[in-house]
């Protein structure tokens, strides 16, 4: 019997995988040997697609006659400066002593597509057999447990397909709509910007995202500010006070009346002012109603990569890329689970066997109790029937959890490796414990036939919230689901919502309708209505994964499906390349995203021109395309042809364009002016 032949991602992988196997590797050139395994590995692409002169090097030179450029079939090219270890690969690949041949790349379309390329160009022996090694962590018992049940590489085949559309895709759009556009409008470009050279570079998923920050500056600057004015009383009774918001009911003397602000405020000063000073004469007011209810507010679903960008952004201020970077360390060093994921649950299996990754934090001190409560109260029993389950929403891998292992490992981690990992393993044992329950009291309190309301909230059990204390955070974030920030802006656009002390709490739990108070003071508030919030690095993640729509509710979030704009691997680098490319501006100390003068003149492009590239809904729905080619319901040659098409059709309307015609100047002069 023959050798066994791994194929890594990358040396460091293959390390890990010869200690789970526990064979004497002897370290060769480019590989590692034992009796009974050789692995290898790819050091990211070795292989990559030609340019057009690769084909014809007429194609070198830029021109409308050459494009829509569309090859028939596709040529490849192994990358310089990692040819030797291709070699290294492509002689392992046809050694007579080798029968089976592990793919253990990343287990996603992109590592698949990695490994799928150097099999197509260095060839392999005929009779070998091909296996895929899927893991979702790098522990010795999962990479153990990948070779073990290792499907036949076939079964990945339209995982394959997709990946190759996906990279054929961004290759047709990139190099025909750059061209296109760079040969059609550079000249206006260069004029205007005064600047000697001018590519003008598009993409599926980055002018996308591109076109969502440039949108939303306008917006900002688009929005007119609207003062409005809030009537807030101090009521009393029995030494204890409390503030009610005025509300314009249908028994308002100003129901109706113009120059209202929603229910609870107005945009006419005076009339707000003529109301303060009618009410300023009254001294006694009642109770009209109370209402008192508990409200619940579950564990939030576990992190998925997009997630996890997001609170690293709000919480540490590092870009995505870096949040990425962190996550792959962590997993690497064996202490959570795959980074590059959709989903939010766990699988079956896993929920099956959680013990284990509870049992492991057990040795992190500060999580001991925790763990100990979850084990000894048997929580973790119900894992597998809640909502935190769900075989049905996992595509490739479920959600990020630390696995409980590699704490050897953990000591060597950066401060803010240690943060993301805290982050992590709070989220994951926040599941097992019960909601945290509020007590919300709502009332009005009725003042010279006026209405004015009340709310209250408090917080009557932690729940999971006792978990969710973070080491490195302060007061503030440790508060902020107490309902004690509420009340801050008292002249914040949204009802407002105060938080209660001990005290006080009592006094409003003991009130009743009817009951008689004083009313001791009024007061005018003057606010103003605020522009959308810019996009920051966490954001616009969000927004990328929810195809264009920035859905602040987590709940809500969950409940979203379908694909969006690009993969949880690929949103962070194509964030990182607009901000190299000068198309967007990232402040790396508030994580804030702007566009820059150059993003949003080639905005105006390819608003002139290509314009369904801007379209979050058109781009979600090129990924969902490619999500059905890797799940069977949509055919490669279906999907090819509609690629084609797209890309052709597109190519030749810009060459047909009369540009001059299109009033690109006076576009990029009013962009201008906000750069001044």
């Amino acid at each position: 019997m023959g050798k066994k032949l791994i194929i890594t991602e990358k040396p460091s992988v293959a390390r890990e995988f010869g200690k789970a196997l526990g064979e004497n590797m002897k370290n060769k050139d480019g590989y590692m040997e034992s009796d009974n395994y050789v692995i290898t590995w790819c050091v990211g692409h070795l292989v990559t697609m030609c340019y057009p002169d690769a084909y014809d090097a007429a194609l070198k030179k830029w021109s409308l006659d050459t494009i829509p450029f569309i090859p028939g079939e596709y040529k490849y090219q192994i990358i310089d400066n990692v040819r030797k270890q291709f070699e290294t690969i492509k002689v392992l690949f046809h050694r007579d002593d080798i029968d089976v041949i592990y793919n253990a790349g990343d287990s996603g379309r992109e590592g698949e597509y990695i490994q799928r390329l150097v099999r197509q160009e260095a060839g392999y022996r005929n009779g070998i057999e091909w296996k895929r090694v899927w893991i979702d962590s790098q522990t010795e018992d999962e990479i153990r447990r990948g070779i073990r049940e290792a499907k036949d590489m076939s079964e990945y085949d339209n995982l394959s397909e997709a990946a190759y559309l996906r990279a054929r895709e961004d290759y047709l759009m990139g190099i025909n709509f750059s061209r296109v556009l760079t040969l059609k409008y550079q000249a206006a470009v260069k004029s205007f910007l005064n600047v000697d050279k001018c590519v003008i570079s598009v993409g599926r998923v980055m002018t996308c995202v591109q076109g969502m920050v440039v949108k939303r500056e306008r917006e900002i600057r688009d929005f007119i500010k609207t003062p409005f004015y809030k009537l807030l009383a101090t009521f009393s009774l029995d030494g204890v006070s409390y503030i009610g918001e005025w509300r314009c009911t249908e028994n308002s003397a100003y129901y109706a009346a113009p120059g209202l602000y929603k229910n609870n405020g107005f945009v006419d000063k005076d009339k707000a002012i003529e109301l303060m000073e009618t009410l300023s004469h009254v001294s006694d007011a009642v109770i009209g109603s109370i209402e008192k209810k508990k409200n619940t507010k579950n564990p939030p679903l576990l992190y998925n990569l997009a997630e996890l960008q997001n609170d690293c952004s709000k919480l540490f201020k590092i870009s995505p890329d870096e949040t990425l970077r962190i996550a792959q360390e962590l997993y690497e060093k064996k202490l959570t689970t795959y980074p590059r994921t959709d989903a939010r649950v766990l699988s079956s299996a896993v929920a099956s066997e959680i013990d284990k990754n509870l049992k492991g934090l057990a040795a992190i001190g500060s999580m001991k109790a925790y763990t100990e409560h979850i084990l000894s109260t048997g929580a973790h029993l119900k894992l597998k029937k809640s909502r935190y389950t769900d075989d049905k929403q996992i595509t490739d891998h479920y959600a990020i959890i630390p696995t409980g292992q590699g704490l050897n490992a953990y000591s060597s981690l950066s401060e803010t490796a240690k943060k993301v990992y805290e982050v992590i393993v709070r989220r994951f044992l926040a599941i097992f414990f019960p909601a945290a329950v509020y007590q919300k009291i709502s009332m009005e309190t009725i003042a010279g036939g006026e209405v004015f309301a009340s709310n209250y909230k408090t917080l009557l059990s932690e729940g999971y919230l006792s978990v969710m204390k973070y080491s490195f955070a302060t007061e503030k974030t440790q508060t902020k689901d107490k309902g004690e920030s509420a009340d801050k802006n008292k002249a914040g656009e949204d009802e407002l919502e105060q938080s209660a002390d001990e005290a006080l709490e009592a006094f409003l739990n003991g009130l009743k309708k009817n009951t008689k108070v004083a009313k001791d003071g009024i007061e005018l508030k003057e606010g103003e209505t605020t522009p959308p919030k810019r996009y920051n690095s966490g954001s616009i993640i969000l927004a990328m994964e929810n195809a264009g729509q920035l859905i602040e509710d987590e709940e809500l979030r969950a409940q979203i499906k379908g694909s969006g704009i690009g993969t949880s691997a690929t949103r962070a680098e194509i964030l990182k390349k607009l901000v190299n490319n000068g198309y967007l501006a990232l402040n790396k100390k508030t994580q804030i995203i702007t566009p820059t003068l150059m993003g949003e003149i080639i905005y105006e492009v390819v608003d002139a021109s290509i314009k369904a590239l801007l379209d979050p809904k058109l781009t979600a729905s090129w990924e969902k395309g490619l999500t059905g080619v890797a799940g069977g319901s949509i055919s490669s040659e279906e999907y090819t042809h509609k690629l084609n098409d797209f890309v052709a059709r597109r190519t030749e309307y810009v060459k047909k364009m009369n540009v001059s015609g299109q009033g690109i100047t006076p576009r990029f002069n009013k962009v201008r002016g906000y750069y001044k």
